[in-house]
């Protein structure tokens, strides 16, 4: 076991495990940050992601040792009150049905928003294929991201 100092949203929280422990792990059962998903286990689908210094990585395979001195940011800490341009937009468009991936297309998203902040609908088809909605919601997704750009 190792401890180690994360900036997770803003604020420097304490763990102590193992060195190969995937962040999101970390996150969901030692901090109780539990608004990222585990989907697949092997970065296919995107419910974990989050951001290390603003890039969407996939949580369930980045073990904790490589996560250093990088903040990472989660779903919990994309907006205080979820009123975060894409949080909105997301309600706007009635995206979540099951709503077990919309964290990580959210955070994605945000992502490419970052990025570019006014993207074509190429940019969203690349940023987002590797989120996968099992209800189907992409064109709704799609149009979520483009409300949020005009509101960011």
């Amino acid at each position: 076991m190792s401890k180690y100092n994360l900036s997770i949203n803003g604020a420097t929280r304490s763990v102590d495990v193992d060195a190969t422990t995937p962040l999101l792990w970390v996150l969901r059962d030692h901090l109780r940050l539990i608004g990222t998903k585990y989907g697949c286990g092997m970065a296919q689908c995107g419910a974990c992601t989050v951001h290390l210094d603003g890039v969407a990585m996939r949580s369930c395979v980045l073990p904790v040792s490589q996560v250093g001195e990088q903040s990472v940011t989660t779903i919990e800490g994309l907006s205080e009150n979820n009123d975060h341009p894409l949080q909105e937009a997301w309600l706007e468009h009635d995206v979540p049905q099951c709503g077990y991936c919309q964290a990580g297309q959210i955070m994605n998203a945000a992502a490419l928003l970052s990025d570019t902040p006014n993207p074509t609908d190429e940019d969203i088809d690349a940023m987002m294929a590797g989120n996968i909605c099992r209800c189907g919601t992409y064109t709704r997704i799609k149009a979520a991201i483009k409300t949020a750009a005009t509101k960011s």
